[in-house]
């Protein structure tokens, strides 16, 4: 990734986490923005996050997605792109994955 990609994701991710933060909306309390990927013309990004607790995934991925227009205004107020990307929203892998090897180590630790 070229290190304007990394910028524009880097800047991306700072000003979602603090519309984010801005929303008021009880389903996004937990929520932490953990990555940003936008595509190289900047037409669609894919913003990653991880939610504090077990059932708040599905409930923040709904708020989210209700609330992607107005972030993207923000974005489009505060950011000066060529185009302002369209926002989808999903769960980080990596922190989900992470999550689950920890809980695999955790089981056989317990099983000794």
């Amino acid at each position: 990734m070229s290190d304007r990609m990394l910028k524009v994701n880097s800047i991306l991710r700072e000003v979602l986490a603090d519309e984010i933060e801005r929303l008021n909306d009880k389903r996004l309390e937990m929520v932490s923005v953990t990555g940003v990927d936008t595509v190289p013309d900047l037409r669609h990004a894919v913003v990653y996050i991880d939610v504090l607790g077990d059932d708040g995934a599905q409930p923040a991925l709904d708020a989210l997605a209700g609330a992607a227009k107005r972030l993207q205004a923000s974005i489009a107020g505060q950011v000066r792109l060529k185009y302002t990307p369209t926002l989808e929203f999903a769960m980080d892998p990596g922190v989900v994955g992470g999550e689950r090897i920890d809980a695999i180590l955790r089981s056989l630790r317990e099983g000794k």
